[in-house]
């Protein structure tokens, strides 16, 4: 876990890591906030390939995430490190591919818990759809996705991590 056992530690993946992971570190830090739960939930977010390492979140997903109140702007790409593995105790995975290539690169001590994010949600969906190559409605209908997956993610980490 990251940095001490009483914080429990999520990073969200999808290839890129500027449009939906980034969306969705936003989304779910401030669903933390506002459940006081801060200080104990470490966020952060990677993509599985270096494509945008060190740039900002995609500026549409920036602006469709500002217009709910989340902000992505202080959030950098970065690529999945080996070290997450054991850093983070779930990393969360945007669609199936992503998924896919998380679970072949861990190594043997790898201790996370790697699932698809939208298994917390209510939705009949399996994936949160990549935004970028479309346009606004993309990423509105991933905010939709991933505001309902956050909210799930942070009902089973209470419940199973005794959180309050």
């Amino acid at each position: 876990m990251y940095g001490s056992n009483d914080k429990v530690s999520v990073l969200f993946v999808c290839m890129g890591n500027i449009c939906r992971s980034p969306t969705a570190e936003g989304v779910f830090r401030k669903h933390v906030a506002d459940a006081g739960l801060s200080d104990l939930i470490h966020i952060d977010s990677a993509g599985t390939h270096a494509y945008h390492s060190g740039e900002p979140a995609d500026r549409r997903a920036q602006s469709a995430a500002e217009r709910r109140g989340f902000s992505l702007s202080e959030i950098r790409a970065r690529r999945v490190a080996e070290d997450d593995y054991t850093m983070f105790e779930y990393i969360v995975a945007m669609d199936e591919h992503n998924l896919m290539q998380l679970r072949e690169r861990a190594a043997d001590d790898a201790t996370s818990d790697i699932r698809l994010f939208l298994e917390f949600s209510d939705s009949h969906e399996t994936e949160v759809p990549d935004p970028y190559y479309g346009g606004s409605a993309g990423f509105e209908r991933v905010l939709d996705l991933v505001e309902d997956a956050s909210r799930g993610l942070l009902e089973f980490i209470r419940r199973n991590n005794a959180l309050q």
